[in-house]
């Protein structure tokens, strides 16, 4: 297995899609299978912004200071994504707004990812060495096993409020 920082986000960002697409080829009444996917699309987004803010962000906006812009507006995508998962934590598939909110959010984490993706991960790169980026990625792996699986943990919520007081 990589340790390299931005194949791991990459792994993340495929299953966070495949997520994705699930949640969209469920039919309108499948409310169990929505309700099912829905707290996997939420477990898997806690767990990833969690990395990004706490490991990934920080070490590229010191390593990386041109970058500082689209780190910032990555804070800011991940705060938007986390209001709308702390709202969908506590709706039920059979809220009127339940669909539309994930839709809106599915919508606003794939365009973030198609920027990390194709915008800055390969600026990232040619800017750190392998060895950066491998041991970024031990981090991460290591930084994975105590992140929050949902946005009520208080870690999760301690990001939450830093994203919107700093």
């Amino acid at each position: 297995m990589s340790t390299d920082a931005i194949v791991l986000l990459r792994e993340d960002h495929k299953a966070i899609r495949k997520l994705f697409r699930e949640f969209e080829k469920a039919g309108a009444d499948a409310n169990t299978t929505k309700a099912r996917v829905v707290d996997k699309i939420i477990e898997a987004l806690t767990v990833h912004t969690y990395l990004e803010n706490e490991c990934m962000y920080p070490e590229v906006r010191k390593l990386v200071p041109e970058l500082e812009d689209d780190i910032l507006e990555s804070y800011e995508e991940h705060h938007v994504a986390d209001l709308l998962v702390m709202e969908l934590a506590t709706m039920k598939p059979e809220d009127e707004h339940f669909t539309a909110k994930t839709t809106v959010l599915i919508e606003n984490v794939d365009h973030h990812i198609d920027e990390e993706e194709n915008e800055w991960f390969p600026q990232v790169r040619e800017h750190l060495g392998r060895k950066q980026l491998q041991e970024l990625g031990a981090r991460m792996i290591e930084l994975r096993k105590k992140a929050p699986t949902s946005p009520a943990q208080p870690s999760a919520l301690k990001k939450a409020v830093d994203a919107i007081i700093s």
